[in-house]
Protein backbone atom coordinates (compact mmCIF):
# COMPACT_ATOMS: atom_id res chain seq x y z
CA UNK A 1 0.00 0.00 0.00
CA UNK A 2 1.47 3.69 -0.99
CA UNK A 3 2.17 5.66 2.08
CA UNK A 4 1.36 9.33 1.97
CA UNK A 5 3.73 11.63 3.53
CA UNK A 6 1.14 14.11 4.76
CA UNK A 7 -1.04 10.95 6.44
CA UNK A 8 2.33 9.56 7.85
CA UNK A 9 2.86 12.90 9.48
CA UNK A 10 -0.46 13.97 10.91
CA UNK A 11 -1.08 10.65 12.53
CA UNK A 12 2.64 9.99 14.06
CA UNK A 13 1.54 11.21 17.32
CA UNK A 14 -1.04 8.65 17.71
CA UNK A 15 0.99 5.61 15.67
CA UNK A 16 3.89 6.14 18.04
CA UNK A 17 1.57 6.23 21.32
CA UNK A 18 -0.24 3.21 20.17
CA UNK A 19 3.26 1.68 18.92
CA UNK A 20 1.22 0.33 15.41
CA UNK A 21 1.25 1.45 12.17
CA UNK A 22 -2.26 2.88 11.60
CA UNK A 23 -3.71 4.82 14.74
CA UNK A 24 -7.02 3.14 14.34
CA UNK A 25 -8.98 1.98 17.99
CA UNK A 26 -10.65 -1.06 17.39
CA UNK A 27 -13.97 -0.40 19.57
CA UNK A 28 -14.51 -2.02 23.37
CA UNK A 29 -18.14 -3.93 22.83
CA UNK A 30 -19.49 -6.30 25.08
CA UNK A 31 -19.50 -9.96 23.80
CA UNK A 32 -17.80 -8.88 20.95
CA UNK A 33 -14.06 -7.32 21.43
CA UNK A 34 -12.82 -10.83 22.46
CA UNK A 35 -9.33 -12.71 21.44
CA UNK A 36 -10.79 -12.98 17.76
CA UNK A 37 -11.61 -9.98 17.02
CA UNK A 38 -8.81 -7.98 19.19
CA UNK A 39 -6.32 -9.74 17.48
CA UNK A 40 -7.27 -9.68 14.09
CA UNK A 41 -8.20 -5.86 14.20
CA UNK A 42 -4.02 -5.61 15.87
CA UNK A 43 -2.73 -8.33 12.87
CA UNK A 44 -3.73 -5.51 10.50
CA UNK A 45 -1.61 -3.30 11.72
CA UNK A 46 -4.30 -1.28 13.85
CA UNK A 47 -5.21 -1.85 17.67
CA UNK A 48 -7.41 -3.90 19.03
CA UNK A 49 -8.84 -3.83 22.29
CA UNK A 50 -10.33 -6.19 24.58
CA UNK A 51 -14.01 -5.46 26.15
CA UNK A 52 -13.34 -6.73 29.86
CA UNK A 53 -17.08 -5.34 30.54
CA UNK A 54 -17.80 -6.96 33.70
CA UNK A 55 -15.45 -10.11 34.05
CA UNK A 56 -13.43 -10.63 37.01
CA UNK A 57 -9.54 -11.60 37.07
CA UNK A 58 -9.64 -15.12 35.95
CA UNK A 59 -11.57 -13.82 32.91
CA UNK A 60 -9.48 -11.28 31.60
CA UNK A 61 -6.29 -13.52 32.34
CA UNK A 62 -7.84 -15.93 30.27
CA UNK A 63 -9.03 -13.84 27.75
CA UNK A 64 -5.50 -11.61 27.09
CA UNK A 65 -3.42 -15.09 27.47
CA UNK A 66 -5.45 -16.52 24.51
CA UNK A 67 -5.37 -13.17 22.55
CA UNK A 68 -1.52 -13.13 22.63
CA UNK A 69 -1.66 -16.46 21.23
CA UNK A 70 -3.25 -14.98 18.27
CA UNK A 71 -1.15 -12.00 18.11
CA UNK A 72 2.35 -10.86 18.68
CA UNK A 73 1.48 -6.81 17.56
CA UNK A 74 -0.02 -4.27 20.40
CA UNK A 75 -3.56 -4.74 22.16
CA UNK A 76 -5.31 -2.94 25.18
CA UNK A 77 -7.99 -3.51 27.54
CA UNK A 78 -10.48 -1.74 28.38
CA UNK A 79 -11.29 -1.50 31.99
CA UNK A 80 -15.13 -0.50 33.19
CA UNK A 81 -14.36 1.90 36.22
CA UNK A 82 -17.47 0.67 37.98
CA UNK A 83 -16.55 -2.81 37.98
CA UNK A 84 -16.40 -4.03 41.55
CA UNK A 85 -13.48 -6.21 40.36
CA UNK A 86 -11.57 -3.22 39.05
CA UNK A 87 -8.59 -3.53 41.52
CA UNK A 88 -7.61 -6.93 40.30
CA UNK A 89 -7.95 -6.54 37.15
CA UNK A 90 -5.72 -3.52 37.32
CA UNK A 91 -3.36 -5.98 38.80
CA UNK A 92 -3.94 -8.91 36.02
CA UNK A 93 -2.97 -5.65 33.42
CA UNK A 94 0.15 -5.34 35.36
CA UNK A 95 1.27 -8.93 35.59
CA UNK A 96 0.45 -9.62 32.27
CA UNK A 97 2.65 -6.34 30.99
CA UNK A 98 -0.56 -4.99 29.19
CA UNK A 99 0.80 -1.86 27.08
CA UNK A 100 -2.57 0.27 27.30
CA UNK A 101 -5.38 0.32 29.70
CA UNK A 102 -8.47 2.18 28.70
CA UNK A 103 -10.94 2.91 30.89
CA UNK A 104 -14.23 3.74 30.41
CA UNK A 105 -17.83 3.73 32.60
CA UNK A 106 -16.45 6.53 34.87
CA UNK A 107 -13.16 8.41 35.52
CA UNK A 108 -10.36 6.11 37.51
CA UNK A 109 -8.36 7.30 40.29
CA UNK A 110 -5.45 9.28 40.77
CA UNK A 111 -4.01 6.05 42.52
CA UNK A 112 -5.07 3.36 39.65
CA UNK A 113 -3.61 6.01 37.21
CA UNK A 114 0.04 6.07 38.71
CA UNK A 115 0.09 2.69 39.76
CA UNK A 116 -0.30 1.40 36.18
CA UNK A 117 1.97 4.68 34.79
CA UNK A 118 4.72 2.92 37.03
CA UNK A 119 4.56 0.04 35.47
CA UNK A 120 4.71 1.73 32.06
CA UNK A 121 1.30 1.03 31.16
CA UNK A 122 0.01 3.97 29.31
CA UNK A 123 -3.81 4.87 30.23
CA UNK A 124 -6.41 5.82 27.96
CA UNK A 125 -9.97 7.81 29.23
CA UNK A 126 -12.48 9.11 27.90
CA UNK A 127 -13.38 12.71 28.08
CA UNK A 128 -17.19 13.67 27.47
CA UNK A 129 -16.40 17.76 27.73
CA UNK A 130 -13.26 19.98 27.88
CA UNK A 131 -13.44 20.58 31.40
CA UNK A 132 -13.60 16.60 32.02
CA UNK A 133 -10.94 16.39 30.27
CA UNK A 134 -8.48 18.57 31.20
CA UNK A 135 -9.48 17.20 34.82
CA UNK A 136 -8.17 13.46 33.80
CA UNK A 137 -5.20 15.20 32.06
CA UNK A 138 -4.14 16.86 35.30
CA UNK A 139 -4.61 13.80 36.63
CA UNK A 140 -1.99 12.31 34.80
CA UNK A 141 -3.74 10.67 31.94
CA UNK A 142 -1.86 9.95 28.37
CA UNK A 143 -4.44 10.34 26.42
CA UNK A 144 -8.08 10.93 25.41
CA UNK A 145 -10.95 9.64 23.58
CA UNK A 146 -13.69 11.72 22.62
CA UNK A 147 -16.82 9.98 21.77
CA UNK A 148 -20.10 11.40 20.18
CA UNK A 149 -23.56 10.27 20.16
CA UNK A 150 -23.52 9.08 16.68
CA UNK A 151 -21.83 5.99 18.33
CA UNK A 152 -23.37 2.70 19.44
CA UNK A 153 -24.22 1.44 22.64
CA UNK A 154 -23.91 3.62 25.50
CA UNK A 155 -23.31 7.15 24.08
CA UNK A 156 -23.30 10.63 25.66
CA UNK A 157 -25.58 13.82 24.14
CA UNK A 158 -23.10 15.95 22.45
CA UNK A 159 -21.85 14.92 18.76
CA UNK A 160 -18.65 13.91 17.73
CA UNK A 161 -17.90 17.07 15.39
CA UNK A 162 -19.06 19.20 18.18
CA UNK A 163 -16.77 17.47 20.86
CA UNK A 164 -14.03 18.01 18.21
CA UNK A 165 -14.58 21.58 17.61
CA UNK A 166 -14.67 21.78 21.53
CA UNK A 167 -11.83 19.87 22.53
CA UNK A 168 -9.06 19.09 19.82
CA UNK A 169 -8.39 22.53 19.84
CA UNK A 170 -7.92 23.30 23.49
CA UNK A 171 -5.72 20.09 24.72
CA UNK A 172 -2.77 19.57 23.33
CA UNK A 173 -0.44 17.60 25.58
CA UNK A 174 -1.74 14.33 25.66
CA UNK A 175 -2.46 12.19 22.43
CA UNK A 176 -6.70 12.50 21.78
CA UNK A 177 -9.09 10.17 19.92
CA UNK A 178 -11.78 10.52 17.91
CA UNK A 179 -15.04 8.21 18.01
CA UNK A 180 -18.46 8.04 16.98
CA UNK A 181 -19.98 8.13 13.35
CA UNK A 182 -16.33 7.51 11.50
CA UNK A 183 -16.82 5.16 8.76
CA UNK A 184 -14.96 6.52 5.73
CA UNK A 185 -10.80 7.54 5.43
CA UNK A 186 -12.01 10.81 4.36
CA UNK A 187 -13.58 11.76 7.75
CA UNK A 188 -10.25 10.10 9.55
CA UNK A 189 -8.07 12.58 7.58
CA UNK A 190 -10.38 15.86 8.90
CA UNK A 191 -10.06 15.23 12.50
CA UNK A 192 -6.28 14.58 12.31
CA UNK A 193 -6.11 17.74 10.55
CA UNK A 194 -7.97 18.94 13.59
CA UNK A 195 -4.99 17.97 16.22
CA UNK A 196 -6.81 14.18 16.90
CA UNK A 197 -3.87 11.82 17.12
CA UNK A 198 -6.33 8.69 15.28
CA UNK A 199 -9.78 7.21 15.87
CA UNK A 200 -11.73 4.47 17.24
CA UNK A 201 -13.75 2.45 15.03
CA UNK A 202 -16.52 -0.06 15.88
CA UNK A 203 -19.34 -0.63 13.79
CA UNK A 204 -17.81 -1.55 10.63
CA UNK A 205 -15.84 -3.94 12.91
CA UNK A 206 -18.95 -6.12 13.84
CA UNK A 207 -19.18 -6.65 10.25
CA UNK A 208 -16.02 -8.73 9.82
CA UNK A 209 -15.49 -12.14 9.01
CA UNK A 210 -13.23 -13.07 12.42
CA UNK A 211 -16.03 -10.85 14.45
CA UNK A 212 -17.91 -14.24 16.23
CA UNK A 213 -21.30 -12.34 16.51
CA UNK A 214 -23.94 -14.29 14.73
CA UNK A 215 -24.47 -14.39 11.58
CA UNK A 216 -28.33 -12.69 11.81
CA UNK A 217 -26.54 -9.91 14.18
CA UNK A 218 -24.32 -9.23 11.28
CA UNK A 219 -26.92 -9.18 8.39
CA UNK A 220 -29.06 -6.91 10.54
CA UNK A 221 -26.21 -4.55 10.30
CA UNK A 222 -25.91 -4.98 6.57
CA UNK A 223 -29.55 -4.05 6.29
CA UNK A 224 -29.82 -1.28 8.46
CA UNK A 225 -29.87 2.56 7.81
CA UNK A 226 -28.22 5.35 10.04
CA UNK A 227 -31.54 6.57 10.74
CA UNK A 228 -32.43 2.87 12.09
CA UNK A 229 -29.68 3.10 14.63
CA UNK A 230 -31.32 5.18 17.25
CA UNK A 231 -31.04 6.26 20.99
CA UNK A 232 -33.21 4.86 24.10
CA UNK A 233 -35.75 7.33 25.51
CA UNK A 234 -36.42 7.03 29.52
CA UNK A 235 -39.94 7.20 30.79
CA UNK A 236 -39.11 8.88 34.07
CA UNK A 237 -37.27 11.42 35.41
CA UNK A 238 -36.78 10.04 38.75
CA UNK A 239 -35.04 6.58 36.81
CA UNK A 240 -32.36 8.62 34.57
CA UNK A 241 -31.07 5.72 31.50
CA UNK A 242 -27.85 6.54 29.67
CA UNK A 243 -28.97 6.60 26.31
CA UNK A 244 -28.48 3.88 24.07
CA UNK A 245 -27.64 3.87 20.65
CA UNK A 246 -29.15 0.83 19.05
CA UNK A 247 -31.21 -0.52 15.92
CA UNK A 248 -34.89 0.03 15.97
CA UNK A 249 -36.32 -3.48 16.82
CA UNK A 250 -39.31 -5.22 18.99
CA UNK A 251 -36.25 -5.22 21.71
CA UNK A 252 -36.23 -1.52 21.52
CA UNK A 253 -40.26 -1.07 22.07
CA UNK A 254 -39.93 -3.52 24.87
CA UNK A 255 -37.44 -1.34 26.68
CA UNK A 256 -40.09 1.01 27.24
CA UNK A 257 -42.54 -1.24 28.75
CA UNK A 258 -39.75 -2.88 31.08
CA UNK A 259 -39.13 0.59 32.29
CA UNK A 260 -42.78 1.16 33.16
CA UNK A 261 -42.82 -2.18 34.63
CA UNK A 262 -39.99 -1.89 36.80
CA UNK A 263 -41.38 1.53 37.71
CA UNK A 264 -44.83 0.29 38.96
CA UNK A 265 -42.89 -2.41 40.76
CA UNK A 266 -41.03 0.51 43.00
CA UNK A 267 -44.24 2.80 43.81
CA UNK A 268 -46.35 -0.34 44.76
CA UNK A 269 -43.03 -1.46 47.21
CA UNK A 270 -41.96 -4.43 46.10
CA UNK A 271 -39.08 -3.16 44.80
CA UNK A 272 -36.34 -0.41 46.23
CA UNK A 273 -35.30 2.64 44.25
CA UNK A 274 -32.01 1.62 44.22
CA UNK A 275 -32.91 -2.28 42.58
CA UNK A 276 -35.57 -0.55 40.27
CA UNK A 277 -32.27 1.43 38.90
CA UNK A 278 -30.29 -1.20 38.73
CA UNK A 279 -33.03 -3.72 37.02
CA UNK A 280 -33.37 -0.34 34.57
CA UNK A 281 -29.48 -0.45 33.88
CA UNK A 282 -28.73 -4.10 33.89
CA UNK A 283 -31.33 -4.69 31.00
CA UNK A 284 -29.14 -3.90 28.04
CA UNK A 285 -26.50 -6.19 29.13
CA UNK A 286 -28.81 -9.46 28.56
CA UNK A 287 -30.29 -8.20 25.90
CA UNK A 288 -26.95 -7.77 23.52
CA UNK A 289 -25.85 -10.75 24.58
CA UNK A 290 -29.43 -12.52 23.56
CA UNK A 291 -28.62 -10.34 19.62
CA UNK A 292 -24.63 -11.27 20.07
CA UNK A 293 -24.38 -14.64 20.68
CA UNK A 294 -27.81 -16.04 20.84
CA UNK A 295 -29.07 -14.27 17.42
CA UNK A 296 -32.05 -13.38 18.82
CA UNK A 297 -32.50 -9.69 16.77
CA UNK A 298 -36.41 -9.27 17.67
CA UNK A 299 -36.05 -9.41 21.17
CA UNK A 300 -32.22 -8.58 21.79
CA UNK A 301 -30.22 -5.55 21.81
CA UNK A 302 -28.79 -4.30 18.06
CA UNK A 303 -26.76 -2.09 19.47
CA UNK A 304 -24.79 0.39 16.21
CA UNK A 305 -23.92 3.44 15.68
CA UNK A 306 -24.87 5.79 12.95
CA UNK A 307 -22.20 4.30 10.51
CA UNK A 308 -23.85 0.99 10.47
CA UNK A 309 -25.45 3.45 7.43
CA UNK A 310 -22.50 2.78 5.76
CA UNK A 311 -21.76 -0.95 6.47
CA UNK A 312 -22.87 -3.26 2.95
CA UNK A 313 -20.59 -6.58 3.65
CA UNK A 314 -18.74 -8.86 6.04
CA UNK A 315 -15.23 -8.42 5.03
CA UNK A 316 -11.85 -9.28 6.62
CA UNK A 317 -10.82 -6.84 9.37
CA UNK A 318 -7.86 -6.14 7.49
CA UNK A 319 -9.30 -4.96 4.29
CA UNK A 320 -11.99 -3.18 6.54
CA UNK A 321 -8.91 -1.09 7.81
CA UNK A 322 -7.16 -0.74 4.63
CA UNK A 323 -10.05 0.29 2.73
CA UNK A 324 -9.80 3.40 5.32
CA UNK A 325 -6.30 4.25 4.49
CA UNK A 326 -7.02 4.02 0.73
CA UNK A 327 -10.09 5.96 1.32
CA UNK A 328 -7.84 8.72 3.27
CA UNK A 329 -4.52 8.41 1.42
CA UNK A 330 -6.50 8.89 -2.31
CA UNK A 331 -8.33 11.77 -0.35
CA UNK A 332 -5.01 13.73 0.79
CA UNK A 333 -3.47 12.99 -2.80
CA UNK A 334 -5.86 14.94 -4.54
Amino acid sequence: MNKNDKLETLWKVGKDFLGVDYPIMGGAMSWISESKLVSAVSNAGAFGVIASGSMDAPLLLDMIKKTKEKTSKPFGINLIVMNPHLDSLVDVCIDQKTTHVIFAGGFPSVDIIKKLKDKNIKTVAFAPNLSLGKRLVKNGIDALIIEGSEAGGHIGPVSTSVLAQEILPNIKDVPVFVAGGIGRGEILVNYLELGAAGVQIGTSLVCSTECIAHDKFKEAFIKASARDAQSTQQVDNDFPVIPVRAIVNKGSKDFLDFQKDVISQYKEGSLSKYDAQMKIEHYWVGALRKAVVDGDVENGSLMAGQSVGLVNSIRPCKEIIEELITQATEYLSK
